[in-house]
């Protein structure tokens, strides 16, 4: 069964609402979700519920927007999460975000600054669990590559998650082992979603991992709504078509490298 390898399942429980999208993601065939942490305020709900449902895993990780006054506390409890059960299966998503920036050019400076050294100390972290990596990166895919290669993280525990960015950044990435996951703008209409189809497949289908980021970024034919880790089924029909092959060959790989990826436990 498919995996949707990278979700945001806060929102559904907090409105005691995950149950039901649960549901719904198993009777559009997918058997599995990766909830992913953007800060301390998620954690414990992500390994609550792993804890209880064997249909999710979980992250731990700071992203680039959520670093608070309280960040060098965070990253001290990061790793008392891997010790854990169920332990969580990456560090991330972290990384880079040079999109959403302070209008004022010395508040924006300040904020990237802030956000390379959050990153450079989860890195080292990372480094030192040996962990896969989900890498967020907005408008600095090229920053994000330099510190990785900094950090002497084994690239083949790297992803690009939501890759937007074309296909001569994923080069550079599949080039040193890491790879790029992608979300539902594969299926859009608008020509802006073009550099991404050329992207994945310039990356390939044997790399290929697919990704809701929901509740954000409903793919076609559900563009509009609230996004759920079920669509991810649209995705993979999508990618079918794209690379030429059948439903279940997108199925079996795209399923193989997530559970490569993530270490996930198959019984």
């Amino acid at each position: 069964m498919l995996i949707d390898t990278h979700c945001h399942l806060e929102k559904a429980i907090l409105k005691n609402e995950a149950n039901e999208v649960l549901a719904r993601m198993e009777e559009a065939g997918i058997g599995r979700c990766v909830t992913i942490g953007t800060s301390q305020k998620d954690w414990n709900l992500y390994y609550k519920i792993a804890g209880i449902d064997a249909r999710v895993d979980w992250t731990v990780g700071i992203h680039p927007c959520d670093i608070g006054d309280d960040w060098k506390e965070q990253i001290k409890a990061i790793s008392t999460y891997f010790m854990t059960d169920p332990m969580p299966v990456a560090l991330g998503e972290i990384g880079l975000d040079h999109f959403h920036m302070p209008k004022y050019p010395d508040e924006a400076a300040e904020l990237k600054q802030l956000q390379e050294i959050v990153f450079r100390e989860q890195l080292q972290l990372a480094y030192q669990l040996d962990c896969p990596v989900v890498i967020h990166s907005r408008n600095a895919v090229m920053e994000c590559i330099q510190m990785i290669d900094q950090s002497g993280i084994n690239w083949e525990k790297v992803v690009f998650h939501c890759f937007t960015d074309g296909p001569e950044l994923v080069r550079e990435i599949n080039k040193r082992g890491g790879r790029a996951s992608f979300t539902g703008i594969l299926t859009y209409k608008n020509a802006s979603a073009e550099p991404i189809r050329q992207a994945a497949l310039e990356q390939g289908v044997e790399k290929l991992m697919l990704e809701t980021d929901s509740p954000y970024l409903s793919p076609e034919p559900v563009r509009g709504r609230v996004n759920e880790p079920g669509n991810v089924s649209h995705i993979a029909a999508y990618a079918a078509d794209l690379f030429g092959v059948s439903l279940e060959e997108i199925t079996n790989i795209s399923t193989r490298n997530a559970v490569e990826f993530y270490n996930l436990v198959v019984e």
